[in-house]
């Protein structure tokens, strides 16, 4: 059987189906972005905060300067077409409450790591090293408030740990 080739439009439609079926409809695009014919470079530097992620035995505390994506544009544009990410800074996707989070690497060319934080601050799942530009669904496994994204290979080189707690003010604790 030849093998099957859809059109970048097709495929699109496809990925906006699947989309839809599993996490409801995509956050409206604001005007600016909705002129562009996509997106096409990394969004400027978004405000920072501090975050400290404390192990379990709290014997190691770990400081990042994170960007706050809050809005929903922010939250579709990402680390996408940021070619590198400094060892201590990352990305922390605020979703307001509690919800099952789904990422993806779509125009991300760097691997991440994804932590993604219960309401209570505690980290609940990790995924590392995640591939760049793939379109394969990467889940919280459950009711998150954030994701955290560092990069790839953070969580290994510092022992970060599902059970970790992250310290910030969206969990109600300050670094």
């Amino acid at each position: 059987m030849p093998p099957i080739r859809l059109r970048r439009r097709d495929l699109l439609a496809l990925v906006h189906g699947l989309f839809l079926a599993g996490f409801g409809p995509l956050p409206p695009v604001p005007r600016a972005a909705r002129a562009q014919p996509g997106i096409s470079e990394p969004q400027p530097r978004l405000p920072q905060e501090t975050l400290v992620i404390v192990s379990r035995d709290g014997a190691r505390r770990h400081a990042f300067r994170v960007e706050m994506a809050v809005e929903p544009y922010q939250q579709m544009v990402g680390l996408m077409f940021r070619d590198h990410v400094a060892p201590d800074e990352g990305m922390l996707f605020d979703w307001g409450t509690p919800r099952e989070s789904s990422m993806w690497m779509r125009n991300t060319l760097i691997p991440l790591d994804m932590l993604f934080i219960a309401a209570d601050g505690r980290i609940h799942r990790i995924a590392e090293r995640t591939v760049p530009h793939s379109l394969a669904p990467i889940p919280s496994g459950g009711p998150v408030r954030a994701t955290l994204e560092l990069a790839g290979g953070t969580a290994e080189r510092l022992g970060i740990r599902v059970g970790d707690r992250v310290l910030h003010r969206i969990f109600g604790t300050a670094p």
